[in-house]
């Protein structure tokens, strides 16, 4: 085959680079430019490097969190050339930021409680339905989230739960949990049975099986499951813009769309919150890269 192809390597690495470059770019000119004044970030060409290096943009943001008031005059004043401009929703970005980790964290919680005990029962109980409840859940990610906001607004508001992070603590959890159940199903299931009936002749009740026996096993599965969760409930901007509407509950996407609604844009304001933003992800997929291509294709493959 390489007698015929004898750049077959040289072509996969440029074509590997240039997919990297391509989804790499996005984030590097998000960092570049968060340390940019204004000026340089509209000035024709634009450029990569900054000439000179800023971080006023992120004192800003604390600054305004620190109580300063902004008025209509201060933001009409204020030029976005000079960086002296502060959106008026500035001061919801810490707030905003700690309730996407309020609710994330409390999501990936509650969906390991309810995914891993279940997963487990699925892959080692043999009962009638088992194979259709699988597929039923796997369906439900099927529809698309926008076909979901209605039945979901109609239930939040019967609960009582508007403008509260309670709304999309559960909401997340209905469409993270068959998720997380599919891969950690397949993963359980890729351990072998024998485990399962040691521990209960041993004396392990089904949940000390899990806890002691498959739990270890299934780290990675774990991890993957953790990251898909934090993910969707860290970035997900539909279901918050419809369940929010005071800083008291908003999220971090919806604060952050809401620095394009004011009298100007400061788009050097706005990299600068997005750099934020995509911080705590990036730390977690970090720490956690080892387990998650193992923990998204566990159980792909049974031998």
């Amino acid at each position: 085959m390489n007698k015929f192809f004898p750049g077959r390597r040289t072509l996969l690495f440029v074509a590997s680079l240039l997919f990297s470059l391509y989804v790499l770019a996005p984030v590097a000119w998000l960092v570049s430019s968060s340390v940019q004044t204004e000026a340089e970030i509209t000035s024709v060409p634009p450029h990569w490097i900054p000439h000179e290096t800023t971080f006023d943009n992120f004192r800003a943001i604390f600054k305004a969190e620190g109580g300063e008031k902004v008025t209509y005059e201060t933001r009409k004043q204020g030029d976005t050339a000079t960086g002296g401009f502060i959106p008026s929703t500035a001061s919801n970005l810490l707030p905003a930021m700690k309730n996407s980790f309020i609710v994330a964290f409390a999501v990936v919680i509650l969906n390991l409680l309810v995914s891993v005990p279940a997963a487990y029962a699925l892959a080692k109980i043999r009962f009638i339905g088992r194979t259709t409840s699988i597929y039923f859940m796997l369906s439900t990610r099927v529809i698309p989230d926008i076909a979901l906001v209605v039945p979901f607004f109609l239930f939040v508001q019967k609960l009582g739960l508007m403008d509260n992070v309670l709304s999309l603590i559960i909401t997340y959890l209905a469409i993270t949990v068959p998720f997380s159940i599919f891969i950690l199903t397949g993963y359980f299931e890729s351990l072998p049975d024998e485990l399962d009936k040691a521990a209960r002749v041993d004396g392990c009740s089904r949940l000390q099986t899990l806890v002691l026996v498959f739990l270890p096993l299934a780290l990675p599965s774990l991890v993957a499951v953790i990251l898909f969760t934090f993910l969707t409930s860290w970035n997900e901007f539909l279901l918050a813009l419809m369940f929010t509407q005071t800083p008291a509950s908003q999220t971090m996407p919806i604060v952050v769309a809401s620095f394009t609604s004011d009298f100007n844009i400061s788009f050097s304001f706005i990299n600068a919150a997005g750099v934020l933003a995509i911080v705590p992800p990036v730390l977690i997929a970090i720490v956690f890269e080892r387990y998650i291509v193992s923990g998204l294709t566990a159980g792909a493959v049974k031998g």
